[in-house]
Parts: structure tokens; C-alpha cells; sequence
């Protein structure tokens, strides 16, 4: 019987050898990847990362807090901006001003999650849509950030190193995501996880047992904000230029479809969900250069509809993979990765 007995089997890393031999082959796989994949697969890599570092973040506010957020384009930005300003302005070294940057979204998570106190629900969905789309409307006022005209990031230097192409840049992101996993699943496993998930089922009763709402709620949006403005000020340094149009509300609605098609209230499914809408996101932008279904959505919008709503039909696809897991797999593929253990750990019986 798999008993825990005290708080350390809880929180400890490698629970088996097994754990341990899949975690040494995770490690090594990841160090091999721009060495056995093409330039362009280390560049739809570096953009996964990006988003599952969003999705993680998005999903302990979300998953395990039980806040619903439409705003999280809105602390993307912010990382984006504050990332390239500071370095760009005031001359600060990458590595301080990565972190700074998040701080910056966490500070307004912390002022955005105080009205979120009185909040639930689909209120507190379109107060932070409103959050969302403000922020990206008054940086794009500021000439400070390059105004609608964007800004351009400048060189990426780490001390003697010069981090000029996709594969420099992955390096970096991988050890970044690798840490930040880490560290949320600490977050999940000890004191404050338990007063997030405690919050979700029941925050009236968590209350009740000594669980300060305040603190916790305001805590969630803050770490959350953090890790999207981490990510922010890193997917600024993906494009080499960002301006205010780039972080729209189909941005946020896409952050949130990741963790519901990944799964709430799990690490993994937040990675997962990730993955799965970062290559859709990248492979449906071009859908017309798909073999015969490019031919076929082509002739199909010449005779029915218009042809220059193709490329919307992404959209679509992801409205309707999330329709159908909340259908079949409430629980998202986190959901078919269970039922798949279950499975084989029962075979053939």
C-alpha cells in the first residue's frame, strides 16, 4: 500500500529508481534536442517552453486556487515591456532584469487580485478581461514603451556569452522552465498549495480553519502573475521586437484553453496542454499549405465562405477540442494519462 506517512514523502523529488532513471532520461533528452532536431523544431521548443512556464502559472491560480483569469495577456505584457525596458533603458544585465520584470507583473497580480476578494465566478472573469485588455491599451499609449510602434529587444548577453540563435536561447529557457516547474511543484506540495486547494473546495470552510482568504487569493494571483511575466520578458527575446497588438484577448483565451485541455490542478497537465495548443497554434497558422485538407478548407471557403477567414479556423479547432474534452475527458489529458497508467498497471487483466 502507497502510504505517505509525514510531510517529506509528500514533498521529496524521487519517491523510486524508477522516477530517478526517467528523470536522468528526461534531462538527457532535453540536452540532445538542437543537436537531433532541425532549427525550426528548436524554435517551436523554445515557444512551448514559453507557454507551459504561462500555463503553470495560469494553473495554480486556476487549478488549484479555483480563480478564473482572462486577463493573463495583460501580465505577459508587462514581463514583455518591463524586460526590454529595463534592459533597453536602463541598462540592466539580462539576468536582473528578467526576474525584475516578473516582479512587476506579481505586483499587479497582488493589486488585481485585491478586488478579486469579492469576486467569483464569471465577475471575476470580466474584471480581469478588463485588466487584460486596459494594460495592453495604456502601454501602447506610452512613448516611454515605444508606443504603438513596439520596441525592438536588445542584444541577449549572459556575462562573455551571446545568445544569438534559437538553440543559445533554448539552453537558457529549458534550465529556466526546469527550475520553475520545480519550484511549483514545491508551491503545490507544502503549506500554501494546501491553502490553495483548500481555498478551491471550500473557501468558506477553509476559512473556518484558520485559512487567511486574504493573503492566499491575493498570493495566487501574485505568484501567477509572476511566472506569466517571466515568461513575457523571455518570449520578448523569441520575436527580437513586441508591440502592444500582439497581446490580445485571444492570447488569454488561449493561455486558459491550455491548462483546460491540459487538465486542472495538475503539473503535467498544464505541460501537456501546453504543448498540444503551442503546436497546433504554430502548424494551423498556415493551414492552407497542409496537404489535400489545405486543398480541400481552400475550395470549400471559394464555394461557401470566405477565403480570408481560413485562417481563423484555428480557433475554431481549439473551441471544439475543448468541447470535446470537457465531453469525454472531464479531466483533460491528464485524464487519458491516468486511465492510461490504470491500465497497463492492470494488463492483460
Amino acid at each position: 500500500m502507497d502510504m505517505k506517512r509525514d510531510y517529506y514523502e509528500d514533498v521529496q523529488l524521487f519517491t523510486s529508481p524508477v522516477v530517478v532513471f526517467w528523470f536522468a532520461v528526461l534531462i538527457v533528452f532535453l540536452a540532445l534536442f538542437p543537436f537531433i532536431f532541425k532549427n525550426y523544431y528548436v524554435y517551436v521548443a523554445n515557444y512551448m517552453a514559453i507557454n507551459i512556464l504561462v500555463a503553470i502559472g495560469l494553473n495554480l491560480l486556476v487549478g488549484y486556487t479555483g480563480q478564473i483569469s482572462l486577463g493573463h495577456s495583460g501580465f505577459f505584457a508587462i514581463g514583455a515591456f518591463a524586460t526590454t525596458v529595463l534592459m533597453a533603458k536602463a541598462h540592466f544585465p539580462f539576468l536582473l532584469a528578467l526576474p525584475a520584470g516578473a516582479v512587476c507583473a506579481a505586483l499587479f497580480g497582488f493589486l488585481l487580485g485585491l478586488p478579486a476578494l469579492r469576486l467569483e465566478g464569471p465577475y471575476l472573469s470580466i474584471a480581469t478581461l478588463g485588466f487584460g485588455l486596459t494594460i495592453t491599451r495604456i502601454i501602447g499609449r506610452i512613448e516611454f514603451f515605444g508606443g504603438r510602434q513596439g520596441l525592438h529587444t536588445p542584444e541577449l548577453t549572459i556575462g562573455p556569452w551571446h545568445l544569438n540563435s534559437d538553440r543559445d536561447f533554448y539552453y537558457l529557457l529549458v534550465t529556466i522552465l526546469v527550475i520553475m516547474t520545480l519550484a511549483a511543484r514545491n508551491i503545490i506540495k507544502t503549506k500554501i498549495g494546501r491553502a490553495f486547494i483548500a481555498i478551491r473546495d471550500a473557501d468558506i470552510a477553509a476559512e473556518t480553519m484558520g485559512v487567511n482568504l486574504i493573503f492566499y487569493k491575493t498570493l495566487a494571483f501574485a505568484i501567477s502573475a509572476f511566472y506569466t511575466g517571466l515568461a513575457g520578458g523571455l518570449y520578448a527575446f523569441v520575436l527580437r521586437f513586441i508591440e502592444p497588438e500582439l497581446f490580445s484577448l485571444l492570447m488569454s483565451i488561449m493561455f486558459l484553453a491550455m491548462v483546460v485541455v491540459g487538465g486542472l490542478g495538475s503539473l503535467f497537465g498544464a505541460i501537456a496542454g501546453a504543448c498540444l495548443l503551442s503546436w497546433l497554434d504554430l502548424e494551423l497558422r498556415n493551414i492552407l499549405s497542409i496537404p489535400y485538407l489545405g486543398q480541400w478548407l481552400e475550395a470549400l471557403s471559394r464555394s461557401y465562405f470566405s477565403i480570408t477567414g481560413v485562417s481563423n479556423i484555428q480557433f475554431i479547432l481549439y473551441g471544439l477540442i475543448m468541447v470535446l474534452i470537457m465531453v469525454f475527458e472531464p479531466l483533460g489529458i491528464y485524464g487519458f494519462w491516468i486511465r492510461t497508467k490504470i491500465y497497463w498497471r492492470t494488463w492483460p487483466f
